[in-house]
């Protein structure tokens, strides 16, 4: 694919409709039970929930998945879920979203990622989350990294999705990065702590600003602009990373790509639930990574579509058009 910094918005929109977006991580099942409380229980002082109603959502990954689909794009899942009830609830969540599962992989050893949450009104009464954190198996591992390298050639970018849930390990990471090296492929990074220095050699790094305080085990002055470059440039150093994308939440975004290095303000907004915003602020960097887009598109767009989501209550993919209306007005 040639650069193509000259585009208009709206012909950087419709080629978004032309990307493959292979999303390599952690995916679960969100599961909500909606009631009301009307009184105690007899059997312990906590409250009785009688259900409303129940819903079930893809998480962690898949809520990225549902943004790179919003943007137009295809998006594919490449993880490993188990072989239990939810694995098979979380594969027809897919399913019925038309999202590519060509690298979903079932394991009889693993345990589905599921965390439900009870919601009293307004009010979220308890948080039950059926999961682990361990690390797949060699084998597993395995599998996972052929699946990535069979899918990586037919792919325009590549997302490391990860929430430390043990899909993704440093040896998964290095193989498949150096893979995607290779065959020109670029890699974009939602990094947690686990894994924070195991992202050597991508493309395009997203930490949020608790997470590059935690990732490098450095305090520093966000307002002081020097002292936030010197963090940059080390986090830049310490991975040999070609770029940065750093989310400052009400202080906007700052960006460390290809030679160039700005920061951006946030929108004002009237900010209703900050869920997902990353997610949605990861895949528009993505696709804009994958269309060669300047380090000023790449971030303004990102930064324009995590504060959209913001103004939705609940976990919300992108607005495909909403978002292009307020590129033209904005960037």
């Amino acid at each position: 694919m040639n650069p193509v910094l000259d585009m208009t918005i709206d012909e950087l929109f419709d080629q978004f409709d032309k990307l493959r977006v292979l999303i390599i991580g952690d995916v679960m099942l969100d599961s909500y039970v909606w009631g009301r409380v009307e009184r105690i229980s007899p059997e312990a002082p906590v409250p009785v929930v009688t259900v409303d109603r129940r819903e079930l959502r893809l998480g962690g990954a898949g809520n990225v998945l549902l943004n790179v689909q919003s943007l137009g794009a295809e998006a594919i899942i490449c993880s490993i879920i188990g072989t239990d009830g939810p694995g098979d609830q979380l594969q027809k969540e897919l399913c019925d979203r038309e999202l590519n599962c060509e690298g979903l992989i079932r394991s009889a050893d693993r345990i589905t990622t599921i965390k439900e949450r009870i919601i009293a009104g307004s009010q979220q009464v308890v948080r039950v989350d059926t999961e682990t954190d361990k690390y797949i198996t060699a084998d597993e591992r395995t599998q996972l990294i052929a699946k990535a390298k069979e899918l990586i050639p037919t792919c325009h970018v590549v997302i490391f999705e990860d929430y430390d849930k043990g899909v993704l390990s440093k040896e998964a990471i290095a193989e498949i990065t150096d893979f995607a090296n290779e065959q020109g492929v670029p890699t974009v990074v939602d990094p947690k702590k686990r894994n924070f220095l195991s992202y050597k050699n991508t493309t395009l790094f997203k930490p949020n600003l608790k997470e590059l305080r935690e990732g490098l085990k450095v305090d520093f002055d966000v307002d002081n602009a020097d002292e936030f470059q010197a963090v940059v440039n080390q986090l830049k150093e310490t991975l040999n990373l070609k770029g940065a994308l750093i989310t400052l939440s009400e202080r906007g975004a700052f960006i460390d790509y290809n030679g160039e290095a700005l920061k951006l303000p946030a929108h004002i907004r009237k900010i209703a639930d900050v869920s997902g915003a990353g997610d949605t602020v990861i895949s528009i960097a993505a696709c804009c990574v994958a269309l060669k887009q300047s380090p000023g598109i790449i971030a303004g767009l990102s930064n324009l579509g995590g504060g959209l989501v913001c103004e939705s209550v609940g976990v919300v993919p992108i607005d495909k058009a909403l978002l292009k209306e307020e590129a033209k007005e904005n960037l």
